[in-house]
């Protein structure tokens, strides 16, 4: 039976005393030995963590009895090693980049439940977006669904601005891994104009817990943002490792790559990185096996 619950959590809510909110989550997350990141910004709080579900439970009472919080959107799974080395609460600009502001007033997203995604995305009239990064997408998305090819969330703005596709009067229809991004997308097309906009509530992590496989239309794996790198149907961990210079998903065939270097490259950015940063690398990977020989976790390798 796994051990660990993995937590991950969001809200889009004004918060003004940061720093106040930042030492309170970090103190909470410590006395029960709670790991992972936390955001905290002025526009809201998103995180995942990792512990026993007791204390994950603990920490989303702790969360919701602030008012601001009180109906905080997280999922929980669940995994055999914790996918965290390290406790952090951090103050950001935002909880997700995306480098434009929007109003508060354009926070009024329509939401797709699971149950009812499946027969939505196949309307005619409906636009199917994946709003994740290609390093995620590579690995597993909805059938038929429009890759942005985005090397980071800071590029959407741009593909909506080169993309004539995206007409105002059509239904969009957005999804990405917890909801998150889906919530700043979402809220970016309402700033600009675009009216029917809708997109999955609580995201792939969702729909995966809800909907039977056999009746998914989810194709593969879906990457994850900690050191199980992806999760299956099932949410049980993939078959995906990660090379551990540029981050992307890898397999085991990938690894056979004349350029793979455990902790140093891979094909995809063996010709990226300068020597200087290789050594690097290879000089942290030896670190981290030398943590792991006697027995401790060397931060870096989360």
């Amino acid at each position: 039976m796994d051990k660990i619950t993995v937590c991950a959590l969001y809200k889009f809510v004004e918060i003004k005393n940061l720093k106040e909110l930042k030492n309170k989550i970090l103190a909470f997350l410590k006395e029960n030995n709670i790991y992972g990141t936390i955001l905290i910004a002025n526009e809201g709080i998103n995180g995942t963590i990792s512990g026993d579900n007791p204390k994950i439970i603990n920490l989303i009472n702790f969360l919701k009895s602030d008012v601001r919080f009180s109906n905080i959107e997280y999922k929980l799974s669940f995994t055999n090693n914790s996918p965290f080395y390290r406790t952090k609460v951090k103050i950001k600009k935002e909880i997700v980049t995306l480098g434009v502001k929007i109003k508060k007033t354009h926070y009024n997203a329509t939401y797709i439940h699971p149950e009812e995604w499946n027969e939505f995305i196949k309307k005619d009239d409906v636009i199917l977006i994946d709003t994740r990064n290609k390093y995620e997408t590579s690995i597993g998305s909805f059938i038929n669904s429009v890759d942005p090819k985005t090397d980071s969330f800071r590029d959407f703005p741009n593909f909506v601005k080169n993309n004539s596709d995206l007409t105002k009067n059509k239904k969009i229809a957005m999804f990405c891994t917890g909801g998150i991004r889906c919530e700043k997308s979402t809220a970016y097309l309402k700033s600009k104009g675009f009216k029917y906009v809708y997109h999955l509530k609580g995201g792939i992590l969702n729909y995966l817990k809800k909907i039977d496989k056999k009746d998914s239309l989810w194709k593969g794996d879906c990457f994850v943002f900690d050191n199980r790198v992806s999760v299956d149907h099932n949410l049980k961990k993939g078959n995906y490792d990660q090379c551990h210079a540029c981050r992307i998903p890898i397999t085991e065939n990938d690894k056979k790559h004349i350029h793979y270097v455990e902790g140093v490259s891979c094909g995809n950015c063996y010709n990226k990185t300068t020597p200087e940063k290789k050594n690097r690398f290879r000089e942290r990977q030896k670190q981290i096996k030398i943590a792991k020989k006697i027995g401790i976790n060397h931060i870096g390798e989360n």
